[in-house]
């Protein structure tokens, strides 16, 4: 019974695998549209007092970082989507033509998990006779059947929150007064780079002060690069 709770665990962390993959887009495609946005910034308005060419250079690079990060979500997760797709074909197609093999590999997957042989065999035979197809590319591959990654869903996530990641440094820099604009972008920079990091973190267990440190580290270098670009040219 404790192994069968365990598989449906495992069948509920793969749909939530899922609501991650789109989460993990918009984390990453907030990050991009931050510093993509504040290095072209902080590149032009060191080489031009002009708000409105400042304005113009941000907007413009804000909507190509969108848009190219979405279009790099969708190939990527479509690529990812149709692995999947091609690993569920193979095992149907296993079943049909080796269906003695599909078994053994379910029975081996529960003996490393600590079941003895004929406990195992005879799990193994009855999740076979319910849901062949579902027990093998569960035990072999980790999916779920019927639950892909949407492409759709990464990329549009991907979108928006790249846009709104680059509309934090673009607002602080053209809106805010001129004597305060710097130390507001450089603010609006480092409080949302400090966010991505926090959310990047809890997203993948990691350490949240070390993803923020070097979220913001990253973010600073970017300024001060671009900040040295535009004093050169």
């Amino acid at each position: 019974m404790d192994i069968l709770l365990k598989k449906k665990d495992t069948d509920e962390s793969e749909t939530m695998d899922e609501k991650l993959n789109t989460l993990r887009a918009g984390v990453l495609g907030s990050n991009d549209g931050i510093l993509t946005v504040v290095g072209v910034l902080f590149s032009v308005a060191v080489a031009t007092p002009n708000q409105f060419t400042i304005f113009v250079a941000g907007l413009a690079d804000l909507m190509a970082c969108a848009f190219s990060m979405a279009s790099g979500e969708y190939a990527s997760v479509s690529a990812q989507k149709e692995t999947e797709r091609a690993a569920v074909r193979e095992e149907r197609g296993l079943l049909e033509y080796d269906y003695a093999a599909e078994i053994k590999s379910v029975q081996e997957y529960y003996i490393a998990k600590g079941v003895t042989s004929e406990t195992a065999r005879q799990i193994a035979e009855d999740l076979m006779s319910k849901k062949p197809l579902q027990t093998v590319i569960d035990v072999k591959h980790g999916l779920k059947l019927g639950h892909y990654m949407n492409p759709w869903k990464a990329a549009v996530s991907s979108l928006f929150s790249a846009a709104l990641g680059g509309a934090f440094p673009l607002i602080a820099m053209t809106l805010s007064p001129i004597a305060y604009q710097w130390p507001a972008t450089i603010l609006a920079v480092c409080l949302s780079v400090s966010l991505t990091g926090y959310f990047s973190a809890k997203l993948g267990n990691g350490l949240t002060k070390v993803a923020i440190v070097r979220n913001l580290l990253v973010g600073i270098l970017t300024m001060i690069i671009h900040y040295g670009v535009g004093i050169i040219l």
